[in-house]
Parts: C-alpha cells; structure tokens; sequence
C-alpha cells in the first residue's frame, strides 16, 4: 500500500491540458463524493458545499472567469469547492444533533459539546470564520488530490479566478456560500508535454527537521 500510495503521487502532476473526450464515471464521482463526505474538518463542522459543473455554458461562463484556463471546458469533471459564509445557531445546532443521534447519545452527553460550539464559533467575527472555513476547504482539496491520484484520475487544482465573479454567475450568495477552490478532474491529453517534466521538489533535509 506505501509504494501505491507513492507510486500514484509521483506519477500526478497539474494537468494543462485535459483529453476532452474523457467522461468522469458516475462510479467516480460516486467514490469521490464518498472522499470529501470524509474529509476532516474542525469539530467536524463540515462547513462546505461542492458544486460539479456540468453544464457546458456553465463551464464556458467560467472558464472566462478563471484566466481562459482550458481545463475547465475539456476536463472530464469540473468541482467548486465552496465554504458556508456563516455558521449560525440553527447550523451549530444541527450538528449536535447529527452528532447526538448518529452516535446514539443522549442530550445531556452532548449538551457540553453543543455548549461549546455556540461559545467558541459564536465569539468569531465574520472575517475570521471566513479565513476559518476557508481553510477547511484547503484540507478537502488535499484529500481530493490524493484520493484522484489513487484512482488514476488527473486533476488540477485552481485559485486562479475571481471568486466574486464565480459566486455572482452561480448565486452562490443566496445560499450562503461563497467559492474557494476550482478542481478540474479527468485523463491528461497524450499531447501535455507536462507529464514528461521531472517533478521538482525541495529536498527532504530541508523540509524536515527533530527536536
């Protein structure tokens, strides 16, 4: 399992150029959907929303959005990793109760924990939950890449658009959400000369060090 695992990190890199005759499997996405419903996050809030893009319009709107980046138009699957713009009462409390009946618990052994979310969320500012949730979404992309690689599905992942812009062309404001991250999914073209380019990292000396 080590030498799957680093075999298929080795082997992804940032297509640029994705084969546009390549469809993502409903299997896939599926199993995909399974990885991000498990991805971790803080007191396992799951403040997130994912949006596939499947219309072509859709995609095309957005590639004009996102650089002209190509990808978006030919890749198999196109992902929007958005993040919850507030956690309110209503939102905290759901999740006690999920946490309460999944678990089989009774109130008054979550009532400490439900106490908690209220006082500690509740005493952020609106600028901070944003960069908090935020950077859940950043956690779902890891898992996403990795999990794409396992599957030898390619993928790139993308900051580069205007996420106003996106959240304005999906009305994402309406719902409470705002975009984060774009991840296009599918199989590299035979012709993307970046497969072929030696993978350029620092060396783990440099990265690692004991204390």
């Amino acid at each position: 399992m080590k030498k799957e695992l680093l075999d298929a990190l080795q082997w992804r890199y940032a297509v640029k150029k994705y084969d546009p005759g390549f469809k993502l499997s409903e299997d896939d996405k599926e199993t995909l959907e399974t990885v991000l419903q498990l991805t971790p996050s803080s007191y396992g809030l799951q403040p997130l929303h994912f949006i596939w893009l499947e219309d072509e319009t859709l995609r095309e709107q957005t590639k004009n959005i996102a650089w002209k980046q190509q990808q978006i138009v030919d890749a198999g699957g196109v992902l929007v990793l958005c993040t919850k713009t507030d956690l309110d009462t209503a939102f905290l409390d759901a999740h006690a109760n999920n946490m309460r009946d999944t678990r089989s618990q009774q109130e008054e052994q979550i009532k400490g924990f439900r106490a908690h979310l209220h006082t500690a969320i509740g005493a952020k500012d609106a600028d901070t939950i944003k960069t908090w949730n935020d950077k859940q979404a950043y956690i779902a992309l890891g898992q996403l890449l990795t999990a794409c690689a396992l599957l030898q599905l390619d993928a790139t992942p993308m900051e580069g658009f205007d996420p106003i812009a996106l959240d304005e062309l999906l009305e994402l404001e309406k719902q409470g959400l705002h975009s984060v991250l774009i991840c296009t999914i599918g199989k590299r073209a035979a012709d993307d000369h970046y497969q072929d380019l030696k993978k350029v990292r620092r060396a783990k000396k440099e990265l690692f060090s004991t204390r």
